[in-house]
């Protein structure tokens, strides 16, 4: 007796099908999975067995082979219970019936519940475009499936429950599609609540307008911290496509909430500085997403960022310069997306004074260059926006006057994102940061004043392509918030200062 069933393997965030073929044929009792599965894989047989009995269904005492295919394709976790079940159902005529447009992804417990499992959104979106018209999936796994269209998603609580679906019983029901809430920012922590600091709060103005990296650096208690922790209030708001690909990642990590099952708020990851670089970067036997992947379409804030293991550091390069991370192992290599706002803070100094106006540095000159040493020039050079944040002044402090809500200035920022969505529509350009460099003379328009005073900035600073291209970008965004289509000089000027501080701190040019 023969049986095939559909479900969905998961290698990374690459969702690829998988047949679950199953063979039931008299012999020596035997129950074998063949198809290279992994050791959990394996012991779905434990738990199968156990699920059956618990549903009072008898095993077949009989030589029982399943084949996951295909077969040259490592299987691994334990998504594939529910399919192995049902095949094995299938080829003892349990369930008559075409099983062809079904799918199954769950895990089976041992009396027979059906558990959640991670990555059920990429293996749905799969399932939907191979052609599969419905997908049973673990109960609180049904929320995340159904924010695909074109499939209908039936969330199995047991065993019990399908069985009864198949055999003439009660139905289950097709979940209710989720709808996300029209808006996710979160205003718990206001820009209103920070006194002073314009420059500083200005440059994040700019940074989340066009998705451009950002560092701090300033002395203890200047602010650094609360600025970057109010930025996610500010950043414009996810466009449906960015919110698919962010829970895919959250989905596969086990991140997220089963209430809600589509990530809507930009993400907020702010790792401690002991962080590995597997932890940053993503690892592990079976690679798993890092940090970096995990704040994709959102913001990686680096508090104290001297304080990181600088070969960690060095692992940002690449991603912020290709927006992805690809890990390599011996039965696969990974890609996982990583198009992030890097925002980073740190003090000048180990004891945090050095270039304070008032209060004085213990600090020995070598010990502030081996401190500042730790950021390397081109992760530097990757930083759109070196932001000097000044100790606050006591008239700041004790001003009764109203700051600036983050309400408010999330309405500028808004409004200059439509703007770059509208540039760029038709291109897989998402914001200003992201412009390519064939794309950046046509997107970033110099009137003659700007035009002149770029050629001298760039003989008299020493500029890297690099930084001159990260300038255009910054001069494009400064342009936006203003309304303007033609970058001016004043724009230019703007960008330029927020080129300036590594020729303080770092003693060398951009």
């Amino acid at each position: 007796m023969f049986s095939k069933i559909n479900t969905m393997g998961l290698f990374g965030l690459n969702a690829f099908s998988v047949d679950v073929e199953t063979d039931i044929s008299i012999g020596q009792p035997a129950f074998e999975i063949v198809g290279l599965p992994d050791m959990v894989v394996r012991e779905s047989r434990e738990r199968i067995k156990s699920a059956m009995r618990a549903g009072g269904i008898k095993f077949p005492n009989a030589r029982v082979m399943i084949n996951l295919a295909p077969a040259d394709t490592k299987k691994s976790g334990s998504v594939h219970d529910l399919a192995i079940f049902m095949g094995i159902l299938t080829a003892m005529n349990c369930i008559s019936g075409n099983l062809d447009d079904c799918c199954f992804i769950g895990e089976v417990s041992l009396n027979g519940n059906v558990r959640h499992v991670n990555g059920v959104l990429p293996m749905t979106l799969m399932a939907m475009k191979s052609g599969i018209k419905n997908i049973f999936v673990p109960f609180d796994n049904a929320f995340e499936a159904s924010v695909v269209d074109g499939i209908h998603v039936y969330g199995v609580k047991s065993i019990i429950d399908l069985i009864a679906h198949f055999s003439g019983g009660d139905k289950i029901k097709v979940s209710e599609k989720y709808t996300a809430p029209e808006s996710a920012n979160i205003d718990t922590l206001d820009f209103s609540d920070i006194k002073g600091q314009h420059t500083a709060k200005l440059a994040l103005e700019i940074a989340a307008a066009g998705g451009h990296n950002a560092l701090l650096i300033g002395s203890p208690g200047s602010g650094k911290s609360m600025l970057s922790k109010r930025l996610p209030g500010i950043l414009p708001l996810m466009t449906f496509e960015e919110s698919i690909e962010t829970t895919n990642i959250h989905s596969i990590s086990g991140l997220l909430d089963k209430d809600t099952p589509l990530v809507t708020a930009r993400p907020f990851r702010a790792p401690h500085h002991t962080i590995s670089s597997a932890g940053l970067a993503g690892g592990g036997t079976i690679p798993h997403p890092g940090e970096i992947s995990l704040a994709h379409n959102g913001l990686l804030f680096l508090d104290e960022l001297a304080e990181f293991d600088r070969k960690t550091l060095e692992i940002l390069r690449q991603p912020l310069e290709e927006q992805k991370v690809t890990i390599s192992r011996a039965n696969g290599t990974i890609t996982y997306p990583s198009s992030i706002m890097l925002v980073a803070a740190m003090n000048p100094c180990p004891c945090g004074f050095f270039g304070h106006p008032r209060k004085k540095c213990i600090c020995t000159q070598k010990q502030v260059s081996n401190y500042l040493s730790k950021i390397s020039g081109p992760l530097l050079d990757r930083l759109d926006l070196h932001v000097e944040v000044a100790p606050v002044e006591f008239e700041h402090l004790s001003s009764a006057a109203r700051e600036e809500a983050t309400s408010e200035i999330r309405k500028r920022v808004q409004a200059a994102r439509e703007i770059q969505i509208e540039r760029f529509k038709g291109t897989d350009i998402s914001c200003n940061a992201r412009i390519t460099p064939s794309k950046l003379h046509e997107f970033c328009p110099l009137d003659s004043d700007a035009n002149t005073f770029m050629s001298a900035v760039f003989d008299k600073m020493g500029l890297s392509a690099r930084a001159y291209d990260r300038i255009l970008k910054v001069s494009r965004t400064i342009a936006d918030l203003d309304g303007s289509d033609i970058i001016k000089k004043r724009h230019l000027s703007q960008a330029v200062q927020y080129r300036s501080l590594d020729r303080k701190y770092w003693n060398q040019g951009v």
